[in-house]
């Protein structure tokens, strides 16, 4: 009951935070339209209210719409000693209502703080994958300690620590399963359990999970109670790597980004030097009236204030990276996600990129006259008892056969680099390599069956039983489904695509041809695939690299944009610029016109910014416009640059 209470405190708290922090999240929106809606009330009912009235209703309008961007402009100024877009507007609004302009003043308040809302609602857009990333990691665990069962925060879960996941519940740290309850469903006696795991991987479909199978923080368990043994610290885990991942593409700043900020301080200093000469040059050297010097100056700091050029940027690459980050790539920076699009060639990595990264068997041979299924359930069945890959894949391949199969198998022993052997029904059966078994007699099998799949990148495993070569499997780690197209799609957008790999000649040479991929080099070492890359790089100016091992590390820091594997080791994700989540290499053409597209609406963005300051600049100079104008004109330009870089969040 206790539990249950601590359960149901727990969501009332949580459910409390969430209503909070959306009520924070809205806030200055909420300002923003309280401001103008105080300036309608204002300009509205002017003639019918006391003008101190109607003057505290514009200042109540500047207090409240201003109060944020005031603070920041005047904070980030004290802490970075720099003067900023933010304090120019706040002095352009106290300047208009300084000569009696209020409304004036008080329009360019609201639209300003308008524009730093939708700017505010953009950076909640590309927060909200982290937000429900954390919503679906569990905050409490149920630990088993000593026969007991006690409730505890996730962050003191420990390496070792045994926990009790229940149907329908979310794992709360990164395990293996350690055992189920038997008296809570049938399947779980044999160990034997499916997951949701699309929160991981994107994949709807359950994966089935036995003892011993790895289970990660955040996804469901379908059936029965489990016990699961921790693995992974809380803050190590596969959650807690993706939503750093997000986080850190937030803080990263794209070279636009980086050049308009350096741009910023000096544009202002400029503009409110020219200000300050504008105020009284006209007044002495013009004959104009030291109030429409003034009124003239004040427009002028209201149009030349760069917001729009600022706003030119940022939106659009948080709006990028929030889609991609749903899309399932995550992008550590906007710089790399201003770089892809500039890519010309992409460096791939053979196995468990190109490819699964697991052999299977492809090819299954038997001796004539030989029953198949027996053949086949005996093999898989010796080589169960080996951790070699290709045992595991013909272990695989054999289960299908093994239902209808009587056989005992005694003695079975593992010949260290050679292969397995055991006695099956009083026979004595070899399984390896065709040396192991006799290479003249493998050479013969099936009129040389061996050396035509050889020659095809397949490696060959022989069965011998007694004095006879009863069968022979092929196996290959396979193409990923997606790859081909992939490699098509890349082509049509004029990209280049090259595949390292360390395998062998023969072996890259099939896969080559198989994927489509425009070159190839083997039997590659970490520093040839650097070495090469910086030839690429030479050749071609921007280059990608694709890879999840540990020896595709260097490549990818060599690379100008380094894209890891979503199942790829912890040194590849962490040296990758991007990370594909859902290890589907038909994702990269798609980020890659993600790239091109948020390039073209920067650059539409700054060129439509500097061009609307120059206008109204010129047309302050002349006269041709009025502060409710330069207000209008200056600000609307900024939220039309924000709007137009949000499209990129579809």
């Amino acid at each position: 009951m206790k539990a249950g209470m601590e359960h149901v405190q727990t969501e009332k708290q949580a459910t409390e935070k969430k209503q909070y922090w959306n009520f924070r999240e809205h806030a200055e929106l909420i300002a923003a339209i309280t401001s103008g809606l105080l300036i309608l009330i204002a300009w509205v009912f002017k003639d019918n209210m006391n003008h101190t009235v109607w003057i505290a209703l514009n200042l109540s309008a500047f207090a409240i719409g201003g109060y944020a961007k005031a603070k920041e402009g005047i904070t980030e100024t004290i802490s970075n000693k720099e003067l900023n877009v933010e304090l120019l507007m706040f002095l352009a609004a106290i300047g208009s209502a300084a000569i009696g302009y209020w409304t004036e003043g008080a329009l360019l308040i609201f639209i300003f703080s308008l524009s730093g809302a939708l700017e505010t609602y953009t950076m909640n857009k590309s927060n909200k994958e982290i937000s429900s990333l954390m919503e679906l990691q569990p905050e409490q665990a149920l630990r088993i300690s000593n026969g007991k069962e006690e409730i505890i925060p996730v962050s003191e879960l420990e390496i070792g620590d045994l926990i009790l996941v229940r149907a329908s519940e979310r794992v709360p740290a990164d395990g293996v399963i350690a055992r189920g309850l038997s008296n809570i469903d049938e399947s779980v006696i044999r160990g034997e359990t499916s997951i949701d795991e699309s929160a991981i991987t994107g994949e709807s479909v359950p994966v089935p999970k036995s003892i011993d199978s790895e289970v990660y923080a955040g996804t469901v368990v379908l059936d029965g109670t489990l016990t699961i043994k921790i693995t992974k610290p809380a803050n190590e885990t596969l959650f807690q790597k993706i939503i750093q991942m997000v986080q850190s593409a937030q803080e990263e700043k794209s070279p636009s980004q980086l050049f308009i900020e350096r741009f910023e301080s000096t544009y202002v200093k400029t503009v409110l030097a020219i200000v300050i000469l504008m105020m009284f040059v006209p007044y002495f050297a013009f004959g104009w009236s030291f109030t429409h010097s003034i009124y003239r100056a004040m427009i002028l700091l209201v149009v030349a204030s760069p917001c729009a050029l600022v706003a030119s940027i940022m939106p659009a690459t948080l709006s990028a990276i929030s889609n991609s980050a749903r899309r399932g790539i995550l992008f550590k920076g906007g710089v790399h996600l201003e770089n892809l699009g500039h890519v010309k060639a992409v460096a791939l990595d053979k196995t468990g990129t190109l490819t699964n990264g697991k052999p299977r068997v492809t090819d299954f041979h038997v001796k004539a006259g030989l029953d198949k299924n027996e053949v086949a359930a005996i093999a898989g069945a010796i080589e169960k008892e080996s951790t070699h890959p290709l045992a595991e894949a013909i272990t695989a391949y054999g289960s299908d056969y093994s239902r209808n199969v009587q056989f005992e198998i005694e003695d079975m022993r593992t010949e260290s680099g050679n292969g397995v052997r055991a006695t099956v029904n009083g026979d004595l059966w070899k399984i390896g390599k065709p040396k192991y078994v006799g290479s003249e007699e493998s050479a013969a099998f099936n009129d040389g069956i061996a050396e035509k799949l050889q020659s095809q990148g397949k490696t060959v495993v022989i069965a011998k039983r007694n004095d006879e070569i009863v069968a022979l499997f092929a196996l290959q780690d396979t193409v990923r489904t997606d790859t081909v197209q992939a490699i098509k799609t890349l082509k049509k957008q004029g990209i280049k695509t090259y595949m390292l790999t360390g395998d062998n000649e023969m072996t890259a040479r099939a896969i080559a041809e198989e994927t489509g991929v425009d070159g190839y080099i083997a039997e590659c070492l970490p520093d040839d695939k650097v070495n090469y890359l910086k030839d690429l790089r030479k050749k071609y100016g921007h280059i990608a690299m694709i890879g999840d091992g540990i020896n595709d590390a260097p490549a990818l820091a060599t690379a100008n944009v380094g894209i890891a594997m979503g199942e790829g080791t912890d040194i590849a994700l962490e040296t990758a610029d991007v990370v594909l989540m859902k290890n589907e290499l038909s994702k990269i053409p798609d980020a890659m016109s993600l790239s091109t597209r948020m390039n073209r609406i920067v650059k539409q963005n700054m060129f439509f910014s500097v061009a609307v300051i120059a206008l109204l600049i010129a047309s302050n100079f002349f006269q041709a416009i009025d502060l409710p104008l330069g207000v209008i004109g200056h600000e609307g330009s900024t939220i039309l640059v924000i709007l137009n870089g949000l499209r990129l969040l579809k």
